[in-house]
C-alpha cells in the first residue's frame, strides 16, 4: 500500500477522532469523563489515525540510512511526535481534550504533505549522537507544544469561569488548580528534554554556522531561558494564571521559530539545503 494512501487514511481517522471529541462536548452532560465508551472510541480513533500516520512516514528513511528533512516531512514527524504524547499521557492524565486542536491540525499538515510538491531534504545520519539529539528534539518540541496548547486551553477556560459562561468544553475540564498543575508538569518535562537537546547539540552538530543553525540555536537557548525561568518562578514564587500563560506562550512561539520558522525560511523562501 501506498503511503499517499496511508496518510489520507491517516487524515480520515483524524477528522473522525475530532467529530467524535467534538460531538462529546457539543452538550454538558456528555462528557469523556461520564462515558468511558466514548472516551475510548475517541482515543480509539485516535491511535488508528496514529498508526496510519507512521505508516505514511514509512518513506522518510531510504535503505541507504539518508532521511528526508523536508520542511513538511518534519512538521508531519513532530505532529506524530505530539499525537503520540498526547495518547500515552491520556491514559493517566485529562489531556484528551487537546486533541480537539492537535488532531484537526496534524489532518491538516498531512493533507499539505500529499498535495504540495517539495523537494527532498536529505540528511544522512552517521552516528547514534545525531540520532540522539534529533530524537531528544523532537520529543523536547512536542512536550512544549502541548504545554503551549493547554496554556491556551487554560486562558479559555480562566476566562469562561469568570465570565460564568462555563458550559460544553470548559465544563467537561478539570479543576483550575489540575490544570495548572498538568501544565507545568508537561513544562518541566519539555524544559528538561530541551536541555538535553542543546547539550546533545553542541556536543555532536559540527560546522553550526555553515549548516544554518544559528538562528535555531539562539532561538532555543532564548526559549530554554524562558521555561528555565518561569519554572524558577513557579517553584520561588508561586507564578500561575495568566503571568504562567504568557511565559509558556511566548517560550514555545520563540522554540516554533527556531525549529521550524528558521527551516521554512531556508528551504521555502531562500532554497537551501
Amino acid at each position: 500500500m501506498s503511503t499517499s494512501l496511508f496518510g489520507i487514511y491517516a487524515i480520515i481517522a483524524y477528522l473522525a477522532a475530532s467529530a467524535a471529541l467534538v460531538h462529546s462536548l457539543q452538550t454538558d452532560y456528555i462528557t469523556t469523563e461520564k462515558n468511558p465508551w466514548l472516551r475510548f472510541k475517541i482515543l480509539g480513533l485516535g491511535w488508528l489515525a496514529a498508526l496510519f500516520h507512521g505508516a505514511s512516514l514509512s518513506d522518510m528513511c531510504d535503505r541507504a540510512g539518508t532521511v528526508n528533512f523536508s520542511f513538511l516531512s518534519v512538521s508531519s514527524l513532530a505532529g506524530l511526535s505530539i499525537v503520540g504524547i498526547l495518547l500515552l499521557a491520556a491514559l493517566t492524565k485529562p489531556v484528551d481534550k487537546l486533541g480537539v486542536i492537535i488532531f484537526p491540525l496534524n489532518a491538516a499538515i498531512i493533507f499539505l504533505k500529499l498535495v504540495v510538491p517539495e523537494e527532498a531534504h536529505a540528511l544522512k545520519v552517521h552516528s547514534w549522537q545525531m540520532d540522539m539529539h534529533i530524537l531528544v528534539s523532537m520529543l523536547a518540541y512536542s512536550f512544549l507544544n502541548m504545554a503551549a496548547l493547554q496554556a491556551l486551553l487554560l486562558a479559555l477556560q480562566d476566562w469562561h469561569l469568570r465570565s460564568h459562561h462555563a458550559k460544553g468544553l470548559i465544563r467537561s475540564l478539570p479543576p483550575l488548580q489540575t490544570m495548572e498543575k498538568l501544565l507545568f508538569q508537561l513544562i518541566a518535562a519539555g524544559f528538561v528534554l530541551l536541555s538535553l537537546s542543546l547539550l546533545t547539540g553542541f556536543l555532536f552538530v559540527e560546522n553550526l554556522f555553515a549548516q544554518h543553525l544559528v538562528h535555531k540555536t539562539v532561538l532555543s537557548l532564548f526559549a530554554w531561558l524562558v521555561f528555565g525561568i518561569l519554572l524558577v518562578g513557579r517553584i520561588r514564587q508561586g507564578w500561575r494564571g495568566q503571568l504562567a500563560i504568557r511565559w509558556t506562550i511566548g517560550g514555545f512561539v520563540s522554540l516554533m521559530l527556531g525549529y521550524f520558522g528558521s527551516k521554512m525560511v531556508l528551504e521555502w523562501i531562500l532554497n537551501r539545503h
